[in-house]
């Protein structure tokens, strides 16, 4: 390969298809036609003097001389970006590239549309992307380059990753307006403990796990309930409770922006349950990119508000 002519553009894309599995999808993050990733493609292979992906399908899977670029590329890239971009030359305005959000669907409601405003505004090159946080695995998806960045309840971190306080949320107990278990309850009171322990209740979690920090917070008081039925989205909780007698505990923010569409009344839980920290994280070699450092602070600046509302 002769450095002096190779186009580093080219690596770009090389780490598009990495990430995307094919050119059509390498095309959308790039903001580029697929016909041009194609012939992106083609001159890769001629410059390195590889085939670099045979398709296999409908995905390209890369040659073992491929494979030993994939997961060096994007951090090279990120070191070049710092290395040539001097304090305060990052423009928005005409930047292009993609971000992966890893998270519940709770942020689809509260961070995506304002941040979809924001970026239509200021950044129209910049492709934000929610992808669904896998309990567990988000560490590892900011490993792989999987996700840019994380949003998660607080909790004990490895070194490698840099993480940001946010905001907090406490719970809230919310029920359809027509649930007959709510009956001579105002909204906004607290729901007695017979109530909240009487009712059947359906639970977030994406594991399909019977019980959650609700049911620790009625165990240090000698209580129990009934879980009915778990939903892995909160837009599910939301639907079950809006059809049907099930009651759940629900982040108030989230509560209170969907109140009125899902047609729910809200209480406050009968027990103490400690309001959870909402924090930011990602890997710490991209604590310079400007890009992702661009990313962050805006999506920073829409969700710290949000701790007014718990």
């Amino acid at each position: 390969m002769n450095f002096l002519t190779f186009d580093l553009n080219l690596l770009k894309v090389l780490d598009a298809l990495f990430r995307e599995g094919s050119t059509t999808r390498a095309g959308d993050r790039l903001g580029l036609s697929q016909s041009a990733v194609s012939s992106a493609l083609t001159r890769l292979r001629h410059a390195l003097g590889d085939p670099l992906f045979v398709r296999q399908g409908n995905r390209l899977v890369a040659t073992e001389f491929a494979e030993g670029l994939r997961h060096s590329l994007p951090q090279e890239l990120e070191r070049l970006e710092a290395l040539l971009s001097p304090p305060g030359a990052f423009d928005p305005s005409t930047a292009q590239g993609g971000f992966k959000i890893s998270a519940t669907d709770f942020m689809a409601e509260m961070l995506m549309p304002r941040l979809g405003a924001l970026l239509n505004a200021k950044a129209p090159g910049l492709t934000a992307q929610l992808v669904d946080l896998v309990p567990y695995d988000y560490l590892d998806s900011l490993e792989r380059y999987d996700a840019d960045l994380a949003l998660i309840p607080d909790r004990d971190l490895p070194a490698w990753i840099s993480r940001e306080p946010l905001f907090r949320s406490s719970f809230v107990v919310v029920a359809r307006a027509g649930n007959p278990g709510i009956q001579g309850l105002t909204p906004g009171e607290v729901m007695p403990f017979e109530r909240f322990c009487a009712l059947h209740h359906v639970i977030f979690s994406p594991e399909g796990n019977l019980s959650a920090m609700g049911d620790a917070a009625l165990a240090k008081v000698g209580r129990s309930r009934t879980v009915a039925m778990t939903v892995p989205v909160f837009s599910g909780v939301c639907r079950v409770v809006s059809g049907s007698d099930l009651i759940a505990l629900l982040p108030v923010q989230l509560a209170r922006t969907v109140e009125a569409a899902y047609g729910l009344q809200l209480f406050q839980p009968p027990m103490r349950i400690d309001p959870a920290l909402i924090v930011g994280i990602w890997h710490k070699r991209a604590d310079r990119s400007p890009m992702a450092a661009w990313m962050r602070d805006q999506i920073f600046d829409l969700l710290r508000p949000l701790d007014s509302m718990a």
